[in-house]
């Protein structure tokens, strides 16, 4: 199946430039710009991915503050980064997310419009 033909749970939506995500594992710490967001994952920016199939911390820069989750790296794009699927995360910085994600997406809608 091609990423094309992928279907998602969750819309993704064009991050802002001011989006990073500080993200850790047992052998890498980096702070990240976030290229694309929704609330099952992200991409994130990154010369340097690690491998897929690993998990990562990540603290996610938000207007609303910062949101913890934990995630796994779910494919990687040599010298661009990586695709990552969020595996947990407390609900209330869920909540926070899915706000934020609102946001966003009217955003995004009234810049359509303007067009």
């Amino acid at each position: 199946m091609t990423v094309s033909q992928t279907t998602r749970r969750y819309p993704r939506l064009k991050a802002p430039k001011s989006a990073v995500v500080a993200w850790k594992n047992s052998d890498q710490r980096e702070v990240s710009r976030v290229a694309t967001i929704a609330l099952g994952g992200l991409f994130i920016q990154t010369k340097n991915p690690p491998k897929t199939g690993s998990m990562i911390q990540l603290l996610i820069v938000t207007p609303r503050g910062y949101l913890r989750t934990r995630a796994s790296v779910r494919n990687v794009i040599a010298g661009e980064g990586m695709g990552v699927a969020i595996v947990s995360m407390d609900p209330e910085d869920r909540a926070k997310l899915d706000v934020w994600l609102k946001q966003l997406a009217g955003l995004e809608g009234s810049a359509t419009k303007r067009g």
